[in-house]
């Protein structure tokens, strides 16, 4: 069971093992905690821009996600409907039914529910202590931490987390090409702590080099969310080196299985 904040996160994050473990024959889960009523329109429209409409964002995600999670081969999708909170700087992360501020144990009780109907052996998440700092993951992850401790069902729980060196490749590829880059932003001192932090902890890396394609189809199916975006101008020798692996923190384990780790489910099989 992958627990997401956003329609595209399931693609972006962990496309390759929901695509890899659903050709074994193993079960898969999707949930996607909001609706992504906040991100763009055909065309780059975004939130508070003229012609932004919020139920016509949530129509449209929605047929992305469900599209994407058929080309992943994901068994179930389940939606919980909360609001988009927006990013962290954003003003409507103030909106009273944004997802991040739906009381703990409320937004918890729905994901219990899920926990208990499919009981899932591996349960992957955000890493709430990452750099990237956005309020629906911080509070998806928070959420998946209750649902785990309450119901001991999973046997094993990850975190995602991408190698800080795979934006530097990707930059370094993409000015290879001849794309022009606008400059490089300076991180923040405590983004570069946590993002260095974050890559310490990493204890399990997953060949999905087989899977890329399809990673990558799930994700251009998002459209709407990754027009103009770098990952359509990464050249398709080089897709293989940029998502052949995606990497994850082992947070709990009741197996005894040795790290590093290659496999989300070693211990299990």
């Amino acid at each position: 069971m992958a627990v997401h904040a956003h329609p595209d996160d399931e693609a972006s994050s962990t496309g390759g093992v929901l695509a890899r473990y659903a050709s074994e024959g193993i079960e898969t889960v999707v949930v996607t905690c909001t609706n992504g009523e906040l991100g763009d329109l055909p065309g780059g429209i975004k939130p508070d821009q003229e012609g932004h409409d919020e139920a016509e964002v949530v129509k449209l995600r929605r047929d992305e996600l469900e599209r994407a999670c058929k080309i992943l081969d994901v068994t179930h999708l389940e939606m919980l409907g909360y609001r988009d909170s927006g990013m962290a700087d954003w003003e409507h992360k103030g909106h009273h039914d944004a997802f991040c501020n739906v009381p703990l144990d409320e937004a918890t009780d729905r994901l219990v529910e899920l926990f208990e109907k499919y009981r899932p052996d591996v349960v992957v998440t955000y890493n709430q202590k990452g750099a990237y700092n956005h309020p629906d993951h911080i509070q998806a992850s928070r959420i998946t931490h209750a649902a785990v401790r309450r119901t001991g069902i999973p046997k094993k729980v990850y975190l995602s987390a991408m190698r800080g060196n795979r934006f530097a490749r990707i930059r370094e590829i993409l000015e290879q090409q001849g794309v022009e880059l606008p400059p490089r932003p300076q991180p923040s001192e405590e983004w570069i702590k946590k993002a260095a932090e974050q890559e310490t902890r990493i204890t399990t890396t997953v060949d999905v080099v087989p899977y890329v394609a399809r990673k990558l189809e799930a994700l251009r199916t998002h459209a709407s969310q990754i027009q103009n975006f770098f990952w359509n101008r990464i050249p398709d020798e080089a897709l293989a080196e940029i998502f052949g692996q995606e990497s994850f923190i082992r947070v709990k384990d009741l197996t005894g299985a040795e790290t590093p780790e290659d496999d989300l489910f070693a211990g299990l099989r």
